[in-house]
C-alpha cells in the first residue's frame, strides 16, 4: 500500500499540531522512522505509478467490462437476453436508488455504501468527502476506486446502527458470495435454462449490464454534482438535471436530496422522472415499505424561495440602480439653477437633481417638453401633473442622478408628502444593495390629497 520515500537521505516524520505529518531530513547518527507516508499522499511518477492504482477496483470496474464488450464479437445477443437484461439492469438499479443490498450491481456491501454515502452528506465538497467532485469530474465518477485513498483522509461518520443490524453485518461478511451469485451466476441460470442462451446471459445480462448499472450509479457521484440548476441551495455542488435523472433512475435530482436527505422521494413534481419513488410508492401501497420520510412542503418551499431570492439578489447586484442618495453631493437651490443657466440640463424631482443632457433627445415627450424644465422643479411635472411616468421611467431616472437639493420650494413640500408616507421601509438585499420595489423610487411621490380643512 506505501513504498519508501523518494528521497535517497533517512527521514523522519515530524508531527504537527493538527496531527499532520511530513518528512525532514534526518543526520546520519539519527535513527530511521518506520513510518511512511501513504502512496495517496505522494505524488504520481512513472516509478510509482503502479503503487497508486487499486488493481483490484480496477478489474472489476474496467477490465471486466472491456472482456464483455470484447466478448460480443463472438457472443450474440439473443432478443429474450436482451430483454431479460434491460429488466435486471432497473431491478439491480434500483436495489441502489431504492435500497441498499447492491450485490447485484458489484457496488460492495451495504455497510461499506453506506458509510461511504454518510460522510460524503456530511462533508460534501470538502477534504473529507470520500469523492468530492471538487477533485475533478473523472475522480468523483470513478478515480476514487480505481486510485488508492488514503483511508485517514476520509470523513467519519456514525454506522453503529448498521454495525447492530444482523442483516447488514451478514451481507457485508458474505458479499463475495452474493456478489458471484447475483451478478453473474443468477442472470447466466435464467438465460441458460430460461431459452439456452448460457453465454448471453453470462455476458450481456451478467457482465454489460453491471457495466451500465455502476456506470449509471458513478453519475451520481460526478454528473449529479456537475450538471444543471441548484433551486434549493447552492453552497455546494449538487444540482438538479433531468438528463441525469434519465440516466441514474431518478437520482438527477441531487440538489433536493442534499438539501432533504432524509426524503424518500429525488423528484417531487409529479412531471419529474423519478423511478425509485414511483417504487417505493409502490411498495408502500402493497406494504413491503413503511414509515416513508417527507419534508414538510412548507420548509421545502421556504428553501426554493430563499434560493429564488438570493438569485434575484445576485442579478440585482449587477444592475445599475443610480448612485445611492447617501453618497450624492447636497447642492443649494441656487447653485442649482446658476448650473443650469451655464450649460447643464438638470432637473430636480423630489428632492434629487438629475442631469438629463444625453437623454433630451431620446425623450418620448420630446425635447421641448423637458428642456423647460431644466433648472425647475418638475417633481409635480413629472408625477402626474404632465404625465405620470411608468416605472421604467423612475429606473431610468435614477441613473441619472448627480445631486440631492439643500431645502426650499415645493421640493420640501413634496418630500414631506413622501417622507409621511409609513409604508415606506428601506430594505437590503444579501449583497447588501437597497432593494428598491416597483413604485418604491424616491422620485415616485404619490400627491397629496387635499383635506377638509384646507381653506
Amino acid at each position: 500500500m506505501s513504498s519508501s520515500a523518494s528521497t535517497p537521505k533517512a527521514a523522519q516524520a515530524a508531527a504537527f499540531p493538527d496531527g499532520t505529518t511530513d518528512y525532514v531530513p534526518l543526520r546520519s547518527n539519527q535513527a530511521l522512522d518506520a513510518k511512511k507516508v501513504h502512496i495517496a499522499d505522494q505524488p504520481i511518477t512513472w516509478g510509482n505509478w503502479h503503487q497508486h492504482v487499486n488493481w483490484l477496483n480496477t478489474f472489476f470496474i474496467i477490465i471486466v467490462p472491456l472482456i464483455g464488450f470484447v466478448s460480443c464479437y463472438w457472443v450474440k445477443l439473443h432478443p429474450y437476453t436482451a430483454i431479460f437484461a434491460v429488466l435486471y439492469y432497473f431491478w439491480t438499479g434500483l436495489g441502489i436508488t431504492a435500497g441498499y443490498h447492491r450485490s447485484g450491481a458489484v457496488e460492495g456491501s451495504i455497510r461499506w455504501w453506506s458509510h461511504g454515502h454518510r460522510a460524503h452528506h456530511r462533508y460534501t465538497d470538502t477534504e473529507k468527502d470520500p469523492y468530492s467532485v471538487r477533485k475533478g469530474l473523472l475522480y468523483s465518477h470513478m478515480g476514487w476506486m480505481v486510485m488508492k485513498q488514503n483511508p485517514k483522509r476520509k470523513g467519519r461518520t456514525d454506522i453503529t446502527d448498521l454495525n447492530e443490524d444482523p442483516v447488514v453485518v451478514w451481507q457485508h461478511r458474505n458479499f463475495i458470495k452474493c456478489v458471484i451469485f447475483m451478478a453473474v451466476i443468477f442472470p447466466t441460470l435464467v438465460c441458460g435454462l430460461g431459452w439456452g442462451d448460457w453465454w448471453g446471459g453470462y455476458v450481456y445480462a451478467g457482465i454489460l449490464r453491471v457495466c451500465f448499472v455502476q456506470q449509471a450509479t458513478f453519475c451520481v457521484n460526478s454528473l449529479a454534482h456537475w450538471l444543471g440548476d441548484q433551486p434549493f441551495d447552492d453552497r455546494n455542488s449538487p444540482r438538479d438535471h433531468v438528463i441525469t435523472a434519465f440516466v441514474t433512475l431518478g437520482e438527477g435530482y441531487h440538489n433536493f436530496h442534499h438539501e432533504f436527505p432524509s426524503d424518500y422521494r429525488n423528484a417531487i413534481e409529479w412531471w419529474q422522472y423519478d423511478p425509485t419513488k414511483w417504487a417505493i410508492t409502490f411498495w408502500k401501497w402493497i406494504g413491503l415499505a413503511y414509515d416513508l420520510k417527507q419534508f414538510r412542503s412548507n420548509e421545502i418551499e421556504k428553501g426554493r424561495v430563499q434560493q429564488l431570492q438570493k438569485k434575484l439578489d445576485q442579478k440585482r447586484a449587477t444592475l445599475d440602480w443610480g448612485t445611492p442618495l447617501e453618497q450624492l453631493p447636497v447642492v443649494d437651490w441656487d447653485d442649482f439653477v446658476e448650473q443650469s443657466k451655464n450649460g447643464k440640463a438638470l432637473v430636480a424631482i423630489a428632492g434629487v437633481i438629475h442631469d438629463v443632457g444625453d437623454f433630451i433627445k431620446d425623450h418620448p415627450g420630446g425635447k421641448a417638453l423637458i428642456s423647460s424644465a431644466i433648472g425647475k422643479d418638475a417633481t409635480a411635472i413629472f408625477n402626474g401633473g404632465v404625465y405620470n411616468h411608468s416605472n421604467a421611467a423612475h429606473n431610468l431616472l435614477s441613473t441619472m442622478r448627480v445631486g440631492v437639493l439643500r431645502g426650499g420650494c415645493e421640493v420640501e413640500i413634496w418630500k414631506r408628502a413622501q417622507f409621511e408616507n409609513k409604508d415606506m421601509t428601506y430594505v437590503e438585499d444579501s449583497t447588501g444593495q437597497r432593494i428598491i420595489r416597483a413604485g418604491n423610487q424616491v422620485t415616485k411621490i404619490v400627491q397629496p390629497v387635499a383635506s377638509a380643512d384646507a381653506a
